[in-house]
C-alpha cells in the first residue's frame, strides 16, 4: 500500500457539505470562521449569545433533509460524478449534512461547488423545497486524501462513522 502520492492532484476528497441553519458560530461542538480555519488549530468555542444572534439572522427556518429529500440529493451527488467523470468511491446523505469521498483531477471546490448546485436543482425539480430556500451552509469541509489509506479510512468514516467521532487523518 503507497503511504505518499507525487501526483499533482490526491488521491482522493473527503467532501462534506452541512443543510442551512444546523451548525451555527457558537454552537457548543465548536464551529470555523476565517481566524479559526488552519489544520489543527483549534474551533471557535461554543458561545450560546453568538449562536443565537446568528440564529435570528437566519433567513428561513434550518433546513433537515426528509428520507425523499436525501435520496434526491444522493442521486444528484451520484448524476455530477457521472456526467464529470468523477470516481465516487463512497456518499452518505444525512438529515443535516452529506459526505463523499471522490477522485477529480482538479481542486476540490468546484467539485463541492457542482455538488450543491446540482443537488439544489434536484431539490427544487422534484418539488421537495420552495423555490426560493437555500439548502445549504455556505462552503463546506474539502479534505485532501493523499494515502491510500486514508482514502480507506474516509470511506469508513462515510459509510460506517457517522456517530458522534469526527473524521481525522491522525494515526490511532
Amino acid at each position: 500500500m503507497r503511504d505518499f502520492d507525487d501526483n499533482e492532484f490526491p488521491l482522493a476528497y473527503l467532501i462534506t457539505f452541512r443543510c442551512y441553519g444546523t451548525w451555527l458560530h457558537g454552537d457548543r461542538r465548536g464551529s470555523m470562521d476565517r481566524k479559526h480555519n488552519v489544520y489543527r488549530t483549534p474551533k471557535t468555542p461554543g458561545n450560546k449569545p453568538f449562536e443565537n444572534s446568528d440564529r435570528q439572522q437566519l433567513k428561513h427556518p434550518r433546513i433537515m433533509l426528509s428520507a425523499r429529500q436525501r435520496t434526491v440529493v444522493d442521486r444528484a451527488i451520484r448524476d455530477v460524478c457521472n456526467y464529470r467523470r468523477y470516481a465516487l468511491h463512497a456518499i452518505n446523505v444525512r438529515t443535516n449534512h452529506a459526505h463523499s469521498v471522490v477522485t477529480a483531477m482538479c481542486k476540490p471546490e468546484p467539485v463541492l461547488s457542482a455538488f450543491k448546485s446540482y443537488s439544489t436543482r434536484a431539490l427544487r425539480k422534484a418539488a421537495v423545497i420552495g423555490a426560493t430556500q437555500k439548502p445549504w451552509a455556505r462552503h463546506g469541509s474539502t479534505i485532501y486524501l493523499w494515502k491510500e489509506r486514508d482514502v480507506a479510512k474516509a470511506i469508513e468514516y462515510v459509510m460506517l462513522g457517522q456517530g458522534d467521532e469526527l473524521f481525522s487523518l491522525d494515526d490511532d
